[in-house]
């Protein structure tokens, strides 16, 4: 017990929790906190449970090595969300430790957590307030919460060099350092969660993002649609029927188009990654976005809209677009040019070295341990993309590079 309470400790905040079931930021945290688990580190990460009648507020269990805080709010949507990053604070306050907080939602009560003494270091994620898809309330409320974050925070994570320049407008350079996410090889599957869904190995495309407006799946689909296509794409993603961009997207798909719906099971979306002839990724606003990092350690062609975000995390051996003419361009290209679609995967999967789990969660316990006071560590980190001791290849230009500025403000 007593080495237990000696241990560095971490607290992660912002997810709703893991096991991880959600999205990126939840795998993030389930890694980050099984890595440091194992190295001796006492950890601890907030989960959302939301029900009907609060039971017992808080309460904690331990998962491999892990403490789980789960807190329980009686409401749903925005309002539990707000709820449950203010009971992970009042509590996150009274125990010690780092406090590792993921995005910014709940940065309205950073100040208090470091009030109370307690050491913040923020993920700031994307630059939430530009989706256009948000009411000009919320994007006023995702504007002053950014400030918030970034000013009650002792320390910035961006997950981009972009970010870092954009956060650079509210905090001095040596606040911020850039880590980005990681991602897994994927080496080899079945091909039996594709055949279930109707389709041939190397003959599709494959989307797999939210399906909204900034992500430009519209534009996919209208760029395929133009014409008979050799391959099918498979567009993953929950339709509304009620939402005008979705039935939008019905209209304008062709016979090759095909919706499966939202699929969670790991070894279907693998399975998909690893067959598909390329991947589309449309993100207009964000940073590294861990689904083209997934779709870079696959060895996919890509074909991104064209924007810093995009370019920074895929390098320049992939296939850019800015509209629907050359979407199309680059879809003809991906189905009809053998050359240049070998050129595209081979580039990815260099690229893909850039985005090495053990280095950034190497670095992000580098970060945690200077924030904390607490000594460097000698123990090698290694999570097998890359075994230790053998140098990564050299990084493209421009890539989003581990790294960090001297100094805590």
């Amino acid at each position: 017990m007593r080495m237990r309470e000696l241990a560095p400790a971490i607290l992660i905040l912002g997810t709703r929790g893991i096991p991880a079931a959600h999205g990126g930021f939840e795998t993030f945290a389930e890694r980050l906190a099984l890595h440091l688990a194992a190295r001796g580190w006492r950890v601890g990460v907030y989960c959302q449970r939301e029900v009907e009648t609060v039971g017992q507020r808080v309460s904690t269990s331990v998962w491999r090595g892990v403490d789980l805080i789960t807190v329980e709010v009686a409401s749903t949507g925005p309002a539990a969300t707000l709820a449950f990053d203010a009971l992970c604070a009042h509590d996150a306050a009274a125990r010690g430790g780092v406090c590792l907080v993921l995005g910014y939602n709940g940065a309205v009560f950073l100040p208090y957590l470091r009030l109370r003494g307690a050491k913040v270091l923020t993920n700031m994620d994307g630059i939430e307030w530009r989706r256009p898809k948000w009411s000009a309330a919320v994007r006023a409320f995702f504007w002053i919460s950014e400030w918030i974050a970034a000013w009650s925070s002792h320390r910035l994570i961006a997950d981009h060099p972009a970010i870092a320049d954009h956060l650079a407008t509210r905090r001095p350079r040596n606040a911020i350092t850039t880590i980005p996410y990681g991602g897994d090889p994927i080496r080899a599957t079945s091909e039996a969660p594709i055949r279930a869904l109707g389709l041939e190995s190397d003959r599709f495309l494959v989307s797999i993002a939210r399906i909204e407006p900034d992500n430009n799946i519209l534009t996919f689909v209208e760029a395929f649609s133009r014409a008979p296509r050799s391959a099918k794409l498979v567009v993953l993603g929950t339709l509304d029927p009620e939402n005008a961009y979705h039935r939008a997207l019905r209209a304008a798909a062709g016979e090759g188009v095909i919706f499966p719906g939202a699929i969670y099971e790991a070894e279907t979306v693998q399975a998909l990654r690893h067959h598909a002839r390329a991947y589309l990724h449309g993100h207009t606003v964000g940073g590294t976005n861990p689904s083209l990092v997934e779709a870079l350690w696959a060895g996919n062609a890509v074909i991104a809209h064209d924007n810093a975000f995009n370019r920074g995390t895929a390098g320049e051996g992939q296939l850019y677009f800015a509209d629907a003419d050359g979407c199309a361009r680059a879809i003809e290209t991906v189905l009809g040019d053998a050359a240049a679609l070998a050129a595209a995967r081979a580039g990815a999967r260099r690229r893909a070295a850039d985005f090495s789990w053990g280095d950034i969660l190497a670095a992000y316990e580098r970060e945690v341990r200077r924030l904390g006071g607490y000594p460097p560590s000698s123990e090698p980190v290694s999570d097998g993309t890359r075994p230790l001791g053998v140098d990564a290849p050299d990084p493209v230009e421009g890539s989003p590079r581990v790294t960090a500025a001297d100094g805590v403000a």
